[in-house]
């Protein structure tokens, strides 16, 4: 009885402190309903800042994404900023269209400048890019971008990014997050009426125009595509580069090209889950485009998908890592080629061959990102940084306007888009890659899995033999720690298999990824048949040993 008498009072006090007339009725109705196994859940304690930032279904508590949580993390990231000789710099923060990102902004507007650094907010929601580059553009010493990119409806999120233009890694995070949990009530958090600058469209045309840096001058720009923006931000920014760009503009997904907080065509908005890209392959359907174009909701993701005998495919994200990979040393492209160790090893063959630099990271483009002399970095979840000097951070546009160039190319050639995937399969041998991912309502459960697999690894999967088992907590010679595991399987096909739990989803993620070799065009086909019975089988196996 206790217990649920300091619950009470905990709610009662966060209630009288709540500056959101919604969140504050939805608390005061459990509180008033006695609704204690929901109130547990919300006070059981506080959302976690790390290199994440904050990410959470929006609602009252501290368990929740909501506006007390904001002022508190915004009033830890300018305790922090001071601390690091920052006072009076400038921050930068950009919003997506999710529910109460416009409010979480200006929360956070006000905090910086109630703490006497000064702030500036994005005209209206736009694509996290468009943040990313506003902060090294305007001389900023920190960004915040309020989005929960490709998340649920009822999920948004705090992503902080500092100077560099580049995302928050540790020790940052937790300094941050100690200097939050020193914010013992928001009356103490000073937040002014006004004061920040409000920008116009400026920062967004100067980002446009260096969009165009991406493109090789007098390229060809004939290719057609279907383009959905999912119900987010991309749209206008996506038109508007195109249209500068001189290709044909794109035709848009109808039914998902406005934003719209309710994702109300997609169970998830994200390109990579299952029936998302649905209505887009209909419009295709319709318009017979060369090629189909996705963003996510913030648009830092880019989706692919191309025509075949049965329809239209989405290529996966290590296709599209490759593919743009396979450009850039086409266009003559110098400097360090790099992704995280989810992503396919084909990126390390490209770059060796082309005489590159190639680095592997953590996953994350907040590692990718600091990979010093980077010149294109990617990740197998739809993330592409083509222009690291513009945007230290995946952007969806840019990658969106190379990939329509090297679409265009190739088409002037007869050719398209798979024709070279078939071509870098036969000078590196075919990149077979799929993921077994499984969403969770219990985190529990994937703890529990990775406690299994560490227990008792396994000893072969899909009948080939694990030849190492590697536990990523220890960190490696190249990598600091991180919680996953990664095995290699003997034999010809130099298969691989990483395990982690997602940073930003109630997911378990593997990652696998065979080799199979081929000779010729017409070993194409069979490599293809064998790659996916092999990884079938990874995936049958590996469930098991994880109980999932």
């Amino acid at each position: 009885m206790q217990e649920q008498d300091d619950l009470i009072t905990r709610a009662q006090a966060w209630l009288a402190e709540d500056p959101d007339p919604e969140t504050a009725e939805e608390l005061a109705k459990l509180i008033e309903a006695g609704d204690v196994t929901e109130l547990a859940d919300r006070f059981s304690g506080t959302l976690q800042f790390g290199t994440a930032g904050l990410r959470g279904e929006i609602g009252a508590g501290p368990m929740r994404m909501n506006r007390s949580v904001v002022i508190r993390a915004a009033a830890g990231l300018a305790a922090y900023l001071k601390a690091q000789g920052h006072a009076g710099g400038l921050v930068v923060v950009g919003y997506d269209a999710r529910y109460k990102s416009a409010d979480f902004a200006r929360d956070t507007a006000a905090v910086m400048t109630g703490a006497g650094l000064r702030a500036a907010v994005l005209p209206r929601p736009l694509p996290t890019p468009v943040l990313a580059y506003a902060i090294r553009h305007l001389g900023a010493v920190a960004g915040v971008e309020v989005t929960a990119s490709h998340n649920p409806p009822r999920d948004n999120g705090y992503k902080v990014y500092l100077g560099d233009g580049s995302q928050i890694v540790s020790p940052a995070d937790t300094e941050i997050a100690a200097e939050i949990g020193r914010v013992e009530t928001l009356a103490s958090v000073p937040r002014p009426e006004s004061g920040w600058e409000d920008l116009g469209d400026e920062v967004l045309e100067a980002y446009l125009a260096r969009t165009d840096a991406v493109l090789t001058p007098g390229s060809p720009r004939g290719v057609r595509t279907v383009y959905t923006a999912m119900h987010g931000v991309g749209k206008d920014v996506v038109l508007a580069a195109f249209a500068r760009a001189g290709f044909p503009a794109p035709v848009l997904v109808a039914e998902q090209a406005e934003p719209d907080p309710a994702f109300p065509t997609v169970a998830f908005p994200n390109p990579e889950e299952p029936g998302a890209m649905d209505l887009a392959f209909a419009t295709a359907a319709r318009v017979n485009p060369d090629i189909v174009i996705a963003n996510d909701p913030d648009a830092d993701r880019c989706a692919v998908a191309v025509p075949t005998a049965d329809g239209w495919r989405m290529l996966r994200g290590d296709e599209v890592g490759a593919l743009l990979a396979a450009h850039l040393v086409h266009k003559g492209a110098q400097g360090v080629f790099a992704e995280s160790i989810v992503s396919s090893s084909l990126l390390g063959r490209i770059a060796e061959a082309a005489g590159v630099g190639y680095e592997e990271t953590l996953t994350g483009f907040k590692w990718i990102a600091r990979v010093e002399g980077l010149r294109y970095g990617y990740e197998e979840a739809l993330g592409y940084c083509v222009d690291p000097e513009g945007v230290r951070d995946k952007d969806g546009v840019t990658a969106a306007l190379l990939v329509a160039e090297l679409a265009s190319e190739l088409k002037e050639q007869g050719r398209t888009l798979t024709d070279l995937l078939d071509d870098l399969a036969m000078e590196h041998g075919l990149h077979a890659t799929d993921q077994l991912s499984v969403r969770v309502s219990d985190l529990s459960v994937i703890a529990s899995a990775m406690t299994a697999l560490r227990a008792q690894p396994p000893v072969s999967l899909a009948g080939l033999r694990v030849s190492s088992a590697e536990d990523l907590n220890r960190g490696t010679a190249t990598l600091p720690p991180t919680d996953g595991l990664r095995y290699y399987l003997e034999g010809d096909y130099k298969a691989r298999v990483i395990v982690r739990p997602s940073g930003t989803e109630p997911k378990l993620k593997c990652y696998l990824e065979v080799v199979v070799p081929v000779a010729d065009a017409a070993d194409l086909a069979p490599a293809r048949t064998r790659g996916q019975e092999i990884l079938d089988g990874i995936k049958k196996d590996l469930s098991a040993a994880a109980g999932i």
